[in-house]
């Protein structure tokens, strides 16, 4: 149980570190994501075929899967351009909108009530975003950006669930990275004829931290997870996840100094923000533990 804890929080860390990846790695925002897929596709279609793990699936749920994959790349380039136009703090904190417009999306397409305790704990999340953009007008754009990441990866994890479930979770994640990256080479060229750089191809420093981002921090972190969940809960573990923010901000300060470019609105929109998530938290453990009961 000690050994699962341990790679629960490595993991926790390797997710938050996808945000310092996005300020290491020079290339902008649509080759950033287009290399990162491409690079975990390859290497984890190695991993799936030595294991004797790599299954083919009918056509119809390979595009499904595929344009799935396909919202999960939308969903980092507007995640990484968020940093790229303001900092990692910023970006990881408007992530943490995703549970706002889940509140909203996920009753939509499953055609269920709305929660109203869900959208109280959403509105106050909205309220800390809303603090930090009125006050600190110089993260606006970085602001924008994560809202609309933050919309993306709600549709991508409602939609995801709802096709996962036929399939095995490696299946899944290798036709989502592979349909995410030929999706993404079909509007590369279009992408950069309105955002031109000078070339596509990275330099040693950028390649290195391309590979590290594909292998350590998506299919490390991948198989952390499963590893975890042999012996810890999926409560818990998402439970646990909530401290993915906390951690990104946390490196962001140690490997960037940014706690020098943040001001006092940061910090309060942040501390509410946090509020939301204990509430948020607490009030889910609270309906667990009261499930259970009724249930003995």
């Amino acid at each position: 149980m000690k050994e699962a804890f341990i790679k629960l929080h490595v993991s926790i860390i390797l997710a938050g570190a996808t945000g310092i990846f996005g300020k290491l790695i020079t290339l902008n925002e649509g080759l950033l994501v287009w290399y990162r897929m491409m690079f975990a596709t390859l290497l984890f279609s190695i991993i799936l075929y030595f294991k004797k793990e790599l299954h083919k699936i009918a056509f119809g749920d390979t595009l499904k899967i595929g344009g799935v994959g396909l919202l999960l790349g939308f969903h980092w380039v507007f995640f990484y351009g968020s940093i790229k136009a303001s900092n990692v703090s910023i970006g990881v904190v408007c992530f943490s909108l995703t549970g706002f417009f889940t509140a909203f999306l996920e009753p939509l397409i499953y055609r269920r009530r709305i929660s109203i305790r869900e959208i109280l704990f959403s509105l106050l999340t909205l309220f800390g975003i809303i603090l930090i953009f009125h006050f600190d007008t110089r993260y606006r754009l970085g602001i924008c950006l994560g809202a609309i990441s933050s919309a993306l990866a709600a549709l991508f994890t409602i939609t995801n669930k709802k096709i996962g479930s036929n399939h095995a979770t490696s299946t899944l994640l290798l036709y989502e990275m592979a349909g995410g990256f030929i999706g993404l080479s079909c509007l590369l060229p279009l992408y950069l004829n309105y955002f031109p750089v000078p070339t596509i191809l990275p330099d040693l420093s950028d390649f290195i931290n391309l590979l590290l981002l594909a292998s350590i921090c998506t299919i490390g972190l991948y198989i952390l997870q499963i590893q975890v969940l042999k012996t810890i809960s999926a409560f818990t573990v998402n439970l646990s996840y909530n401290l993915e923010p906390v951690y990104s901000i946390l490196l962001a300060m140690l490997l960037f100094n940014e706690a020098k470019e943040l001001n006092i609105s940061f910090y309060i929109g942040l501390s509410i923000i946090i509020l939301s998530v204990i509430l948020q938290t607490g009030s889910v453990f609270i309906k667990d533990s009261t499930t259970k009961r009724k249930t003995v």
